[in-house]
């Protein structure tokens, strides 16, 4: 009974939190490298809200695409995530030409709020069947278990085998685009390379997961203050320390109001909200000095 509970529940959700924080975080280092902004991650980019909405419609309308199986969920998740990353920067364009990093990050908290507001829509219009989609939009590791890990273990391989493989292009891109094509990167092929896996890691930890914020803040931050900005440094860390920190947030939220258990998405917002604030009026005050 105790190995069956360890190895079946215990355990797996473990290592589904790893998979997600780490997920999370090393697709946050890639936004903030390549933006050249602290304050990027997929949450603030309204990446994860994209995510979230294509994951709750394949959910509870029950989309299948043929041939994939239970990989749909996963799949559609990270194709909402793409578009609706292509949508934030595409609009940011149309606002200001020159995309300065504040008009993304602001555009990313437009689309986050309006796909928050289609989520909500969805469940007013479809009543107590879709309730328990609040719970899992809070984010949660809970009675995940190994189906779950296989779901999001390729897409976390791949996506962040290929940041990894980008490491060096975005330490060049943090000179600007055109330092970096002289340095002989192929500065928009990389960039969609890092875009697209960056949403493909973000969409397949929120098909599993639920929505989870500030984890791709948080923690690319740290990493950077603590080790400085190389990115053959900074990819890899973000990830062992967004592991490290989503299993502790876990853990909290399992245990500190026992034996009812809060979703993982409040702990992360509770630690993440504030310290998004302190990072930007440290930006606010290094740009006045």
């Amino acid at each position: 009974m105790l190995t069956t509970i360890v190895l079946n529940i215990r355990f797996p959700r473990v290592v589904l939190a790893a998979l997600v924080g780490a997920s999370l975080a090393i697709a946050g280092a890639a936004f903030q490298g390549l933006l050249k902004n602290p304050l990027a991650d997929p949450y603030t980019l309204g990446v994860s809200s994209g995510a979230a909405v294509g994951a709750v419609m394949t959910i509870f309308l029950g989309i299948t695409i043929p041939g994939l199986g239970g990989f749909t969920l996963p799949v559609v998740s990270i194709i909402a995530a793409l578009v609706t990353l292509i949508l934030v920067l595409g609009f940011a364009r149309l606002v200001e030409q020159s995309m300065k990093m504040e008009t993304i990050i602001l555009t990313g908290i437009i689309f986050s709020s309006f796909l928050g507001s289609i989520l909500s829509l969805m469940i007013a219009l479809t009543g107590e069947e879709l309730r328990q989609i609040i719970t899992w939009l809070l984010g949660s590791v809970s009675m995940r278990g190994w189906e779950y890990i296989r779901l999001i273990a390729p897409f976390f391989i791949f996506g962040s085998a290929i940041l990894m493989w980008n490491a060096r292009e975005l330490n060049a891109m943090a000179f600007g685009e055109e330092r970096a094509h002289h340095l002989g990167v192929n500065v928009q092929a990389r960039k969609y390379w890092v875009l697209a896996s960056g949403s493909l890691l973000t969409g397949a930890a929120v098909a599993v997961s639920g929505t989870i914020g500030f984890i791709g803040l948080v923690v690319p931050h740290m990493v950077r203050r603590a080790w400085g900005s190389d990115h053959h440094h900074v990819l890899p860390l973000s990830m062992i320390n967004g592991a490290s920190l989503l299993i502790i947030c876990d853990l909290v939220a399992r245990t500190i109001v026992s034996p009812t258990e809060l979703p993982i998405g409040v702990i992360t917002a509770l630690l993440g909200a504030p310290v998004f604030g302190l990072i930007l009026m440290r930006q606010r005050r290094e740009r006045r000095g």
